[in-house]
């Protein structure tokens, strides 16, 4: 059957969800507790600055290192977020690079939490001159590196961080993170809005027992309680779980209308337990998240055929980015088979690359005090190209990029931003059904 994909703005409600998330990522895992002291430095470090009155002087090439994950539990998030640099790394560059040079990408392996290789990957990328690193995708491994990066003087711009940590506490303050992901509050919002709209009144949610599963259940509870719907049971499995026999039993039990199943890549093995147990997708309506939509067509465990997922609905954080900016990444990536956070991935760059001229410095401080300023407020731009002409005639710019308008806040995170709803079709594929726009 064939879908037209359609977009509806909205001001999405987040009174029930008041009470911020502890942590909640794309790809997130139990994470260290923030070092307050080396935040408030990088945070005064960059005001003074700013109130100095002139940028700090770089090296003269603006350098990309890239932290995104080739290997571990996000892996088959990484191929599209490369393509997302590459691909504003050669346009910037054919566009006449920043401050009269081409600008250089020095890719990193971001790893996962387990594998614990994101501080070892920053030291290389930071040595290697970095004046900004786009990464990591998991909120978690962004925790295991961010004061490091920071305390460099090295911008740390994630396109894939979605814990409202990074808004609390010690990263509250203006300092050198950013990111074009927005926060769970807003994909915790779409979800339930989505189950209320679908007709749910009484939804099982069965979710990893970390960061990440706890705290976007605890968004879309909220939200559906607000609306006035239940939550027929919250059921928690271990992360490094080597059976989910018993939590599949009790979501199968607890006779919800619908099943919200949080996770990443174990979502190929607690499917086939569902549907065994009476609760899968073919039983109970099922919506999948950020950290699960993935693309199963190619999947070879024959344990999810082709038509298993058939029906299944996710939300993943990002605009429309249309055929033709796909078509682009394709020339990057000819075997790019899933288009996740790419044009985040491709706007932390491209904001970042505007942010240097707008600065005429391309240091890391420097280009932190005006990465927000180029996001908002300006006169609108959509490409480098044009974007440049503006600052060039010393116009103030606001760029609106393939993720959607950015406008980026003080703490660096966006304020406004898009959510897209997938549906998999019979080969366990997911494509765009809809794209809500939302504020923070």
């Amino acid at each position: 059957m064939t879908r037209t994909t359609t977009r509806r703005r909205a001001r999405l409600a987040t009174a029930a969800v008041a009470t911020l998330l502890v942590l909640a990522a794309c790809g997130s895992e139990d994470e260290p507790n923030a070092e307050e002291g080396s935040s408030a430095a990088a945070s005064e470090s960059t005001s003074e600055s700013a109130d100095a009155g002139t940028a700090p002087e770089g090296d003269g090439t603006l350098v990309f290192g890239s932290l995104l994950p080739e290997t571990g539990s996000l892996a088959y998030l990484g191929p599209p977020e490369f393509a997302g640099v590459d691909l504003a790394v050669q346009e910037i560059n054919e566009g006449g690079g920043v401050l009269g040079k081409d600008v250089e990408h020095v890719r990193g392996d971001s790893g996962d939490t387990d594998s614990g290789i994101a501080p070892a990957e920053s030291t290389k990328l930071i040595e290697a001159g970095s004046d900004v690193i786009v990464g990591a995708a998991s909120s978690g491994v962004s925790m295991t590196a961010i004061d490091q990066i920071m305390d460099a003087g090295v911008v740390m711009f994630s396109p894939a961080n979605t814990s409202t940590d990074f808004d609390e506490g010690a990263y509250a303050e203006p300092d050198l993170y950013f990111r074009t992901a927005p926060s769970d509050i807003l994909q915790g919002a779409v979800l339930a809005n989505l189950l209320i709209q679908d007709g749910k009144s009484n939804v099982t949610i069965m979710a990893r027992q970390d960061a990440y599963g706890e705290t976007l259940a605890q968004q879309v509870q909220d939200n559906l309680e607000a609306q006035g719907a239940a939550v027929a049971a919250t059921v928690f499995y271990g992360e490094n779980a080597q059976s989910y026999d018993s939590q599949v039993a009790e979501a199968a039990d607890a006779g919800g209308d619908a099943l919200v199943l949080i996770g990443f890549e174990e979502t190929a093995t607690i499917v086939p337990q569902l549907i065994t147990a009476g609760a899968g997708p073919a039983d109970v309506d099922t919506y999948f998240v950020d950290g699960n939509t993935a693309d199963y067509s190619s999947d070879s465990d024959p344990s999810l055929p082709p038509g298993t997922l058939e029906g299944v609905k996710g939300t993943i954080p990002g605009a429309d980015t249309g055929g033709e900016f796909q078509e682009r990444l394709l020339e990057v990536d000819p075997e790019l088979t899933s288009y996740a956070y790419a044009a985040e991935s491709y706007d932390a760059v491209m904001v970042s690359a505007l942010a240097a001229i707008a600065a005429g410095s391309d240091n890391g401080e420097a280009v932190a005090s005006e990465i927000v300023n180029v996001t908002k407020d300006g006169e609108k731009c959509t490409t480098f190209a044009d974007c440049v002409a503006l600052l060039e005639d010393g116009q103030d710019i606001d760029y609106d990029g393939a993720s959607g308008p950015i406008e980026l806040g003080e703490t660096g995170s966006p304020t406004a931003a898009s959510i897209g709803i997938y549906e998999y079709d019979g080969q366990n594929k997911n494509a765009p059904v809809e794209f809500i726009d939302g504020q923070i």
